[in-house]
């Protein structure tokens, strides 16, 4: 079992890490009527597009080919975004894990007209995994936290994980219940 552990590790070649600051990235959108919801402000699925977007751009980047979204989660709607505004999404890699990554988004909101500071007006998680040319999983540079604020991040990341993993697993052990119980949904 030794012998099967060091050979498979030997047969992964480590890939060096990337610093947080490599992938950043910021997406910036001015706000039209035709990104309007029935209320007269910016349908949340607009802001949803452009939080995929600038996500997959930094996972992308991070990972050095294509990544697809695998989860998005606690996207947070703080203020409602007007037409006319300037939308600025800022995105970055929080946490890594083999195949997959964290990406942290900030959405922040100005007037295009105004010299305002921006406010922020969301924010949002997506879970990325790397894919390779067939669509299968591949291996993705560890981030590597550069501040502070980078290692809080990443600490945060790897919570969020547990817990999106437990949660899984628990929806899981229901599910088997059920069916052996002979429960059908």
């Amino acid at each position: 079992m030794t012998d099967q552990v060091s050979t498979a590790e030997s047969d992964t070649p480590d890939i060096p890490g990337k610093p947080a600051s490599a992938s950043r990235t910021t997406l910036s959108h001015i706000m039209t009527h035709s990104d309007t919801n029935l209320l007269g402000t910016v349908h949340g699925g607009v802001i949803m597009k452009l939080v995929d977007d600038a996500a997959g751009a930094v996972a992308g980047r991070h990972s050095g080919g294509p990544a697809v979204t695998a989860s998005m989660d606690e996207m947070a709607f703080l203020e409602p975004v007007r037409v006319g505004d300037l939308v600025h999404v800022k995105a970055q890699v929080n946490w890594t894990g083999k195949t997959s990554m964290e990406v942290g988004v900030r959405v922040l909101a100005e007037r295009w007209n105004e010299s305002a500071p921006a406010t922020q007006v969301g924010s949002a998680y997506l879970v990325f995994a790397a894919v390779d040319a067939d669509g299968k999983p591949r291996r993705v540079p560890p981030v590597v936290p550069e501040s502070e604020r980078d290692k809080r991040r990443y600490q945060e990341a790897q919570i969020r994980r547990t817990h999106r993993l437990a949660r899984r697993r628990a929806i899981m052990d229901l599910r088997e219940k059920r069916a052996a119980e002979g429960i059908e949904d």
